[in-house]
């Protein structure tokens, strides 16, 4: 089923360049491991092992590591219906809620398609956004599953995933594994050095999709709410906040920096804005002030555009 979430076409065609892109680094990475290793079936099988576990299970792991738990209900009935009007508008199937109880006002998306997708949202964030300001983010989120990119990153971030774990494991194999012949040495090199690759080169593509997805979903959720403002200002208030969050309390949060809706950085990026998850707040208010400006400011909330 189509939802009504307005359809970005420019954030379609970038999902469909990045898994090319990427997938072409699958098959050079693999046949590089394979050449490497010589052993197919031991590349094939840890790979296989690993994607089912992060495609599959990607969302449980982000939901552990945030300390969410899914909420019914009766016990955060305002949360759920904003949620149920969200859903009956954009004509699309309810997620699974939950809450984490994290200070850090924040929310993320996560889930590998629409019919098995969660919402999160933090205490924190409950605490500090006025109803208007908690239906934007709310709106924003579903709008990642709508567009179905949660899934396109989870998937886009497992080649980084195992070359990073593959880095790491050379790296420490050398390290600690003692005095090894030249070739074995040779080898771990070379694999190191692919791995690296490829993370690098999938790092940045991610980044540069994850950062467009951000302000697609910003769009989407200002027109299906009609109501930009109130986005505008969870995004202020959100980004002040967490900047007030002390930096060690973050580092936690920083791993799942793509899913979130404000980054768990506690600044505005400088010159490292390349490496960012999210376009800079800047960005992000100016695009919204236009959208305001298109709808007028006597917009009623709920007629945005369909998609």
């Amino acid at each position: 089923m189509r939802s009504r979430f307005r359809s970005d076409r420019g954030l379609t065609v970038r999902m469909t360049v990045t898994m090319f892109l990427l997938g072409l680094l699958y098959v050079a990475f693999f046949a590089a491991l394979i050449v490497l290793l010589k052993s197919w079936l031991l590349v094939v099988a840890l790979v296989a092992v690993m994607f089912v576990a992060q495609f599959w299970f990607s969302d449980k792991i982000a939901m552990f590591a945030m300390r969410g738990k899914v909420v019914g209900r009766e016990e955060y009935p305002e949360l759920h219906a904003v949620v149920d009007r969200l859903c009956a508008i954009a004509d699309m199937p309810k997620p699974v809620i939950a809450v984490s109880t994290m200070d850090m006002p924040n929310a993320f998306a996560t889930g590998r398609n629409p019919d098995n997708a969660v919402v999160c949202v933090t205490t924190g964030l409950l605490r500090r956004l006025d109803p208007a300001e908690l239906e934007g983010v709310l709106a924003h989120e579903l709008s990642h599953v709508a567009h179905k990119d949660v899934a396109v990153i989870t998937i886009a971030s497992f080649l980084g995933v195992i070359a990073g774990l593959i880095v790491r494991f050379a790296f420490y194999s050398q390290l600690f594994g003692g005095r090894k012949d030249q070739n074995t040495a040779v080898i771990f090199a070379a694999v190191m050095g692919v791995s690296a690759a490829v993370y690098a080169l999938s790092f940045l593509l991610i980044r540069a999709l994850s950062r467009y997805r951000e302000l697609a979903a910003d769009r989407a959720a200002a027109l299906l709410t009609g109501r930009p403002s109130a986005l505008a200002s969870a995004l202020t208030k959100v980004s002040g906040e967490i900047a007030r969050i002390p930096t060690k309390d973050l580092r936690t949060a920083q791993a799942f920096n793509a899913f979130y809706f404000t980054p768990a950085t506690g600044k505005e990026p400088g010159i490292e804005r390349i490496f960012s998850t999210h376009p800079s707040l800047e960005q992000r208010l100016e695009q919204l002030g236009r959208i305001s400006t298109e709808l007028g400011e006597a917009a009623t909330p709920g007629k945005g555009e369909a998609g």
